[in-house]
């Protein structure tokens, strides 16, 4: 907490002239000095002795030493990775802590003036101040002052219930001579400022400031720090977003009480008065820039921190997203499921979905991702949530452990055969899609072609638990089992974990973590998580050139041939049995996206839909936006490194 004492401006009395004497005249003018006195000295007697009585009844009260070390709830901040803001997080409370050096002076002014004219020379309560509430409230009837000081207000909000009852009353007085004991007072006028309930769910001066006038509390004006003052007894009953006139009204009070205070020259007051205000609009509940990361993120945290750590730590987090490239995503796949529809390639217009993934191969850093056709209808994120049959765009993971192993290469023979294995329920006999056989054919043939049985017989061959290690190494974390059927993606992935296995392929067996958090900070800039890439050859680089290599022939030649985008790029097509997904999973040096078209109930689409004619159109659309004015790069061919 800042130490520096309240500022006072050149044309004000300095510090020292807020004394008790200059306080006790300016509210008791009429009184004459001697009566003052002794009705001072009385009811300081009997406040204090009182108070020392009750306290002995309150030895149940919270230990305020805590507040040595209390830090309030704080909104938690999301930004993309060029530091836009994208959403922000809180519970209850909606504030953001600052140092008390950092709060316009006008503001601290004006909130001692109607709060709290006394606050630096008190300890903790103001005999003064209680009896002329007293006094005041006696003559009305009705409670019309409240004569707690700020500390005591402090304490309310921290630690005692707002219930109006004389025993709570007591409880504040004690409780702020405590505090008064602990804290200094700069200490004390901080977190009342950081504390504040400000209307609107706005806590705290900083967002209070930026709520109402779009700028930091450091740079409010006069004019604004009283009209903000202005509203601390009733925040919504004097909001400008609620009654501008009301506002204005209270604003006036503050000024005034602050010119009898000579705290203000009647000349500022003036100016202050007339200064038009530029109310700002309600900041508490802003929707999410961008709902599908922010709601991706706030669960990796949840798991990660705990729900109170996210919600009230006032973390600042920094995705990996740039916001434009994500927008320019969600638009490619909101225009292709309006295509899709009138294609009438879903059976069940309500129920059919989509996600996209893109990831930078060179970092792992996840670029854009998108969790479905439309956010406010559905807020289910397939991207990372849902787990679905890859089909055929699993082989690749089969075919790289087959070059890892050293038997294998790009040309070298498999038999397309009818074949069968015992599986324990009878015999499993893999197909081909749309049946027939096409007898001894390369690998690379066989992948360009997407021929089920080579690549079962190729699983087994090399060992389904050698497929899974390799999976395991690329980053995948969906449960596995190693059945005959496991090469032709009869498991269940996510399009992140595919888009990820598939940037390592992309970066030539080089691999990161696959994430969308870049760093995660405390309000005092410590971090608390760091992302920075630590890549790691993970993979024989000969495969993953084979590889490359394979799947470059199958977009030029192949299954997707609908996905070439005029450079060099690989890929696997993926379509399950009755059409249920539909997959393309591709990538270039800078570049890997994975792409998924399905129905959330699992209902076939349309018979005919497959990864080549369906997805990699999507993809290629994608692609070719995400990858304008960037220079066209190559992966590097196999002959440059050594085979296994």
């Amino acid at each position: 907490m800042s130490t520096n004492a309240l500022p006072h401006k050149q044309t004000t009395k300095s510090q020292s002239e807020i004394s008790p004497v200059f306080g006790f005249v300016q509210s008791v003018s009429k009184v004459t000095a001697g009566t003052v006195l002794g009705i001072t000295m009385l009811t300081s007697s009997l406040v204090a002795g009182g108070l020392v009585g009750l306290a002995i009844s309150f030895r149940n009260l919270p230990d305020v030493r805590v507040l040595k070390n209390y830090t309030p709830s704080e909104t938690t901040h999301i930004y993309d990775v060029k530091g836009r803001p994208l959403a922000s997080l809180h519970d209850e409370a909606n504030r953001e802590v600052i140092p008390l050096n950092q709060i316009s002076p006008d503001l601290k002014r004006a909130v001692l003036a109607i709060e709290d004219s006394n606050f630096y020379n008190h300890y903790g309560i103001y005999p003064i101040g209680i009896m002329r509430a007293f006094v005041a409230n006696l003559e009305r009837g009705r409670t019309v002052e409240g004569g707690s000081t700020v500390t005591m207000q402090l304490v309310k909000n921290l630690f005692l219930s707002p219930t109006a009852k004389l025993s709570r009353k007591v409880a504040e007085a004690v409780l702020a001579i405590r505090m008064e004991q602990i804290l200094d007072k700069n200490e004390i006028l901080e977190l009342y400022l950081n504390q504040i309930y400000w209307g609107h769910n706005l806590y705290g001066v900083e967002t209070a400031a930026k709520s109402y006038f779009n700028k930091s509390s450091k740079d409010l004006t006069l004019a604004e720090a009283a009209l903000m003052a202005g509203m601390i007894p009733a925040p919504e009953e004097y909001s400008p977003f609620i009654n501008y006139q009301k506002s204005k009204q209270r604003q006036a009070t503050v000024l005034a009480r602050l010119r009898e205070l000579n705290w203000i020259t009647a000349e500022e007051e003036a100016e202050a008065l007339k200064q038009p205000l530029l109310v700002g609009k309600v900041t508490s509940f802003r929707q999410s820039e961008l709902p599908y990361i922010t709601e991706a993120v706030v669960q990796e945290l949840t798991e990660r921190f705990g729900k109170d750590a996210v919600l009230k730590g006032g973390m600042r987090i920094q995705t990996t997203i740039d916001m434009n490239f994500q927008r320019m995503a969600e638009r490619t796949v909101t225009e292709w499921h309006e295509i899709l529809y009138y294609r009438r390639v879903y059976r069940s217009w309500d129920k059919g979905q989509m996600a996209l993934v893109a990831v930078d191969p060179r970092t792992h850093f996840v670029r854009a991702m998108v969790g479905g056709a439309d956010f406010k209808s559905s807020q289910y994120n397939r991207a990372v949530q849902a787990r679905r049959q890859p089909g055929s765009a699993f082989k690749p993971f089969v075919y790289y452990t087959a070059f890892a192993s050293g038997r294998y290469s790009p040309y070298s023979v498999v038999s397309d055969t009818r074949v069968s294995y015992p599986d324990g329920n009878g015999y499993y006999s893999p197909r081909n899609y749309g049946g027939g056989y096409s007898g001894s054919v390369s690998i690379r043939k066989a992948l360009e072609s997407s021929l089920n049985i080579p690549a079962v017989k190729i699983g087994q061959y090399v060992g389904l638990n050698k497929v899974i290690e390799v999976c395991r190494i690329l980053g995948i974390k969906s449960p596995m089992e190693p059945v005959i059927s496991l090469p032709l993606g009869s498991v269940d992935l996510t399009p992140l974990e595919m888009a990820g296995a598939y940037a390592t392929f992309a970066n030539n067996g080089w691999h990161s973590d696959t994430t969308f958090i870049v760093q995660v900070t405390d309000t005092s800039g410590n971090v608390l998580l760091d992302n920075t890439p630590k890549p790691k050859l993970v993979l024989n680089q000969w495969a993953v050139a084979s590889l490359n290599s394979v799947l470059v022939g199958v977009i030029e030649r192949g299954t997707a041939t609908r996905a070439k985008i005029g450079r060099q790029a690989a890929g696997k097509t993926g379509t399950t049995s009755s059409e249920r997904d539909v997959w393309f999973v591709g990538y270039t040096p800078q570049l890997a996206t994975a792409v998924w078209v399905g129905n959330d109930d699992y209902r076939p689409l349309n018979y005919g839909a497959t990864g080549g004619t369906t997805v990699a159109p999507i993809w290629r659309d994608f692609m070719n936006q995400a990858l304008s004015g960037q220079r066209r790069e190559y992966f590097p061919p196999a002959y440059k490194f050594d085979r296994p």
